[in-house]
């Protein structure tokens, strides 16, 4: 039995009814750009994640770019303005910043939440403005401790959300507990588009409105500008898809919950380090990560037994050569975590059959 990370055609046969007769509606209407389609996604995502506002993008990495350059044209943030990060972050949220004219100020993760650790970090300097928090693996950080130390310090708190679509904190959603978020809609995403996509959402309104300009050259009407902004809208098509997809995202997170509780429940390994899972909605698992120490060796085992998998990530950003700046920086437990994290397949098309397999091939596995 061959078992796939992902298999996205099996994850998306289910609409695919629905979305030849939603691509009829788009073409029949005539308007392909912005629209009802993409107000409609804007107010049904809002809604679901709590908050006023919902801004829809290009994508996930223009959301984050936008949220800061919307603080920017605001005077909240200038030029230079360090914003604090994971060092484990995936390297599009690091770019995000570096494109807004902000400055990345790395520090060290831990491997109970892959997050921030709260207890390795000093005061910030005075440079920096923003704490950036990434929801890692669908996983939410400590949000009340994250959040206590940006009102102590007077940060921004800013959550890169597009790995935790509908991960939830007493009563709260990813999304809704900073000043804004950004969130992707790529297709591998647990609310997953049929190419890019994403979104802010925010309850600050006027954030949000310079958001909708910044996001369309900066306009403030037909002919005039006010900012100078890019061209990053939600495509009404992949709007239509989303807003199809949403009305089933609890129940699919539900199903990888179960999955993941199969997983640890059964999987019994001391050479395997399973995820730390409280049993809470927290989590929706965007993937499904152990740690191992001889990756390569436990890799050529799945490879050899069928299963498949993923690295998320295997080079910290710090260490990219696009990054040579930072390329000094040394942080151990994230290099650890690197060095040795291994996603396994997880998501809702699995079947009874593949989870016994995954389970089975990881019991029996030894270094």
């Amino acid at each position: 039995m061959n078992i796939p990370f992902l298999d996205l055609n099996k994850l998306n046969a289910p609409y695919e009814a629905r979305f030849k007769k939603l691509f009829e509606h788009f073409l029949e209407s005539g308007t392909y750009i912005l629209g009802d389609a993409v107000n409609n996604f804007e107010q049904e995502f809002a809604r679901y994640c709590g908050t006023e506002f919902c801004v829809g993008t290009g994508n996930g990495f223009d959301a984050l770019r936008l949220i800061f350059e919307g603080y920017k044209a605001e005077g909240k943030l200038a030029e230079g303005d360090g914003v604090l990060l994971a060092a484990n972050s995936y390297i599009a949220t690091v770019l995000a910043v570096m494109h807004a004219g902000l400055k990345p100020v790395f520090t060290e993760a831990e491997s109970k939440f892959f997050n921030i650790d709260l207890e390795k970090l000093d005061p910030p300097d005075t440079s920096v403005k923003v704490l950036l928090v990434t929801h890692l693996y669908g996983q939410l950080g400590p949000v009340e401790a994250l959040s206590d130390y940006a009102k102590k310090h007077q940060l921004l708190l800013i959550e890169d959300a597009s790995q935790a679509h509908g991960a939830e904190f007493k009563g709260k959603k990813a999304g809704s507990f900073g000043d804004a978020a950004a969130f992707s809609f790529y297709p591998t995403k647990n609310l997953g588009a049929l190419g890019d996509a994403g979104a802010v959402t925010t309850s600050d309104e006027s954030l949000a409105k310079t958001i909708q300009s910044l996001r369309n050259y900066g306009r403030k009407d037909a002919q005039h500008n006010t900012f100078i902004g890019l061209n990053s809208r939600l495509d009404p098509l992949q709007a239509l898809f989303l807003t199809e997809k949403l009305k089933d995202l609890e129940e699919l997170n539900q199903k990888r919950r179960e999955i993941a509780k199969r997983y640890l429940d059964a999987i019994e390994n001391p050479k395997i380090q399973l995820p730390f899972y409280a049993g809470s909605t927290n989590h929706v698992f965007y993937v499904f990560v152990v740690l191992v120490e001889n990756r390569s060796h436990f890799l050529d085992y799945l490879k050899a037994d069928g299963v498949g998998y993923g690295i998320h990530y295997e080079v910290p950003p710090y260490q990219q050569e696009a990054l040579k700046r930072y390329n000094q920086l040394h942080f151990p437990v994230t290099e650890s975590i690197a060095q040795s994290c291994v996603s396994l397949p997880l998501h809702p098309g699995l079947t009874e059959a593949e989870i016994t397999r995954v389970i089975e091939v990881l019991n029996a596995y030894h270094a």
